[in-house]
């Protein structure tokens, strides 16, 4: 998150952070719970508390220097875990229920948007549709949500589907 933080004060305008494939031998993300995959404990006592250094880091590091209002952290994957945990002690893909969570960039702190049935299975109170999450990326950069790129052939490709908004809850 350092490289991260220089790449922003030289001027790169857009970043990607990868977090580690491992840590101390453990596999991160992967949380299937048997090997070579990582476990609910791995990732609590090992995985999570790294991660959590670095992006409080970075966000630190941002917002001490002026820097948070004007970049947009963005912190999301392609899908959740299973609400409930496997035989092999782990949580395995499930594209019902995740999170996503943005600091800086015009948005608001401390807002939450929707919330899960108890178990995190599926959404409960104001679903969030994974267009308004890009939408609210591209808002965020000052883009047109309105805009269109060229697609195939010239054919103009709309940059968010029709109906879709960035989630005005949080700015």
């Amino acid at each position: 998150c350092l490289l991260a933080r220089r790449l922003i004060e030289a001027g790169v305008r857009f970043v990607t952070v990868n977090t580690f494939l491992t840590v101390f031998d453990e596999v991160t993300w992967d949380i299937h719970g048997s090997k070579p995959f990582t476990s609910i404990e791995g990732m609590k006592n090992i995985v999570a508390p790294m991660y959590d250094q670095g992006y409080a880091a970075l966000i630190t590091d941002l917002s001490e220097r002026g820097m948070l209002d004007d970049t947009l952290v963005a912190n999301l994957a392609e899908f959740g875990r299973t609400p409930k945990v496997n035989p092999a002690g782990g949580r395995d893909h499930w594209p019902g229920c995740f999170t996503v969570y943005f600091a800086g960039g015009g948005v608001q702190g401390g807002r939450v948007v929707g919330a899960s049935d108890p178990i995190g299975a599926v959404p409960d109170d104001r679903p969030v549709e994974p267009p308004e999450v890009l939408a609210t990326i591209f808002h965020s950069l000052g883009l047109k949500l309105s805009d269109h790129l060229p697609g195939p052939g010239g054919r103009p490709f709309p940059l968010i589907d029709t109906g879709f908004r960035e989630i005005h809850e949080l700015f």
